[in-house]
């Protein structure tokens, strides 16, 4: 008698073969059994089982690998960890970008929230109300989490600022240079957090990653000596993945900066003879630099070397409205509004056409040194010819007609009045598009190149992150609706493809052979799809964070079920309660 049973339903199995029509039996949460149907065979249905899933007409996945989110603090308070498991995702890797909270001194709390806070515009006060601090060390913190039943498996990275400001204190808290016994200690550390149970040791680079008094975040200017120890040091602890966010030596061009750090994270994998991962995306102002970085990364791979560039699905940038961050922000007119009013009434006021009068017509406070998301209100205002209508179902490759400088134009009107009234729209909940990255041309073609190099994995969600201007934890549904169904502008991929791009080749990036394809032995994480009526819904605000903190949030329809080591924990959308999920500790 198996456990569960999924009939009826057409297998992508995740490694990018031909899909097929199968039923799939688990027991103890492992897949035990996958029968191929074919004409009047009855598979399956016939079988025993305490629980059945009729998949007929329906698509068969394995369960999605995000391995770039940012749910360090989310862990410890949320056992459902949304909105990654509203998309079908059944393992989550955090602690990216230099960040993370553990290892942490007593008393240096608060410092590592506003390090995350700032770097990640995840809610301080949020992370100040719900996490428990229940440890010291990197160990101590895998025990903590290791304690929670959750929706999906989590795993995590131990990262270089907070092992930076634990080892070195202030002087590493400031970036100054590391010391041949600060390299040691930090590197004791490292390992110690690797032989733990870390899935890999993460540093940012990019000067735009500060903490909230502005700081850059430590290891930003991190000598060669000190990257390479502690490389050395995750090698020595197991098999484990050294991710960074990259940028360069302070100086350079951008070119030159990059290609610099492309040179380092080659050798420094080829030295410890583990994955170096990178992110990557499209800049405007380097517009074919991306591909340089992936030509250098292929030329890695031809030489044996493990380098991996992450690549976002769509568009990186932000999401404003009123809800969030918006061009009026420092207007005083709305500030006083927005101080005495919230919700609807406030929505009810902005609408009267002479408080947007006198909105339109203020002037902005000026912004103040930090934090860096308090200057947001004027690179908006000046990039009304780059900022779209989302719209219902949402659409990431809109055409320049849809910019609010186009919209405006055919309206004959100012085009911040004409973003005015659409951020109105949807009772005051209707968010505009900004496109930092990845759309320099005006639409994916950047992306689909990324998205067929074999060196490249899908990325960059940062998921739990970004609360108040990015929603992307929802790429695993956007690769399946947008790129192996409905893009228009441009060429598609099969199922297949895009099935495999975050299932088989994410797991495999972090040795998480156990799953990522569906196959006996392998563990049930598995989803079942139906892709005539998946829709991503439209993102919007809500405040359900620790102490009202708020984020944005993107929905999904079509998922008839999610499974997580056998057990059905999401039915057409909705939680079922069960939390089979948990800590995943890295092969020691």
């Amino acid at each position: 008698m198996f456990d569960l049973t999924i009939t009826g339903g057409t297998v992508v199995d995740g490694t990018g073969a031909d899909r097929y029509r199968a039923d799939i039996g688990i027991s103890g949460g492992r897949i035990t059994e996958i029968r191929r149907r074919g004409g009047d065979d009855p598979g399956l249905t016939e079988v025993p089982a305490a629980q059945t899933i009729d998949a007929t007409g329906r698509f068969v996945t394995p369960g999605f690998v995000d391995v770039h989110t940012h749910f360090d603090g989310q862990v410890s308070w949320d056992d459902t960890l949304e909105p990654s498991s509203l998309h079908g995702v059944t393992t989550v890797v955090s602690g990216n970008c230099g960040v993370g909270f553990a290892p942490v001194r007593p008393g240096s709390e608060q410092w590592l929230i506003e390090l995350m806070e700032g770097v990640e515009d995840i809610p301080g006060s949020a992370l100040a109300e719900g996490i428990d601090w229940q440890w010291e060390s990197f160990p101590q913190y895998l025990d903590a989490i290791e304690k929670r039943h959750l929706a999906v498996d989590y795993g995590t990275q131990i990262a270089h600022g907070a092992v930076r400001g634990y080892a070195m204190g202030e002087r590493g808290a400031n970036n100054e240079e590391a010391t041949a016994e600060d390299i040691a200690v930090m590197s004791r550390i490292v390992q110690e957090a690797i032989e733990a149970g870390a899935l890999g040791f993460s540093t940012s680079r990019t000067e735009a990653h500060r903490a909230m008094d502005g700081q850059a975040v430590p290891g930003t200017y991190a000598a060669e000596a000190e990257l390479f120890g502690l490389g050395a040091a995750m090698a020595a602890g197991g098999q484990a993945v050294f991710e960074v966010a990259p940028q360069g030596t302070a100086g350079e061009s951008p070119e030159q900066a990059c290609m610099h750090e492309m040179d380092w994270m080659a050798r420094l994998s080829a030295e410890i003879d583990r994955p170096v991962s990178f992110t990557l995306i499209e800049a405007a102002h380097a517009p074919d630099l991306w591909r340089r970085q992936l030509d250098r990364a292929g030329k890695a791979h031809d030489d044996g070397i493990a380098l991996y560039a992450q690549f976002a699905a769509r568009p990186f940038g932000m999401l404003f409205g009123f809800p969030g961050y918006h061009a009026f922000t420092h207007r005083p007119s709305y500030r006083a509004l927005a101080a005495r009013h919230q919700g609807a009434e406030l929505v009810a006021r902005l609408a009267d056409p002479a408080v947007k009068a006198a909105i339109l017509a203020d002037q902005d406070l000026p912004p103040q040194p930090v934090p860096l998301f308090d200057s947001l209100f004027a690179m908006i205002q000046h990039s009304v010819d780059r900022i779209y209508a989302i719209g219902d179902p949402p659409d990431y490759e809109p055409t320049p007609d849809r910019t609010i400088a186009a919209i405006a134009a055919r309206r004959g009107e100012d085009p911040l009045a004409t973003m005015y009234d659409m951020m109105l729209e949807s009772d005051g909940g209707a968010m505009l598009m900004l496109p930092f990255f990845n759309y320099a041309a005006g639409d994916h073609s950047s992306i689909y190149e990324m998205m067929t190099h074999p060196a490249a994995v899908s990325g960059l969600s940062d998921a739990g992150a970004h609360c108040g201007l990015i929603c992307d934890a929802s790429y695993p549904t956007f690769l399946l609706t947008h790129w192996a169904r409905d893009r228009h502008r441009g060429p598609k991929f099969s199922l297949e493809y895009v099935v495999r791009k975050q299932t088989m080749d994410t797991a495999t990036l972090f040795g998480l052979s156990d799953r990522g394809v569906i196959a006996l032995g392998k563990k049930a994480d598995l989803n079942v799809v139906d892709m005539t009526a998946l829709t991503l819904g439209v993102p919007r605000m809500v405040h359900d964070l620790p102490a009202g903190g708020r984020r944005l949030v993107q929905g999904a329809s079509g998922y008839d079920a999610t499974v997580v080591s056998g057990v059905v924990t999401r039915r057409h959308g909705a939680d079922t309660g069960d939390r089979p999920g948990r800590l995943i500790r890295g092969v020691r």
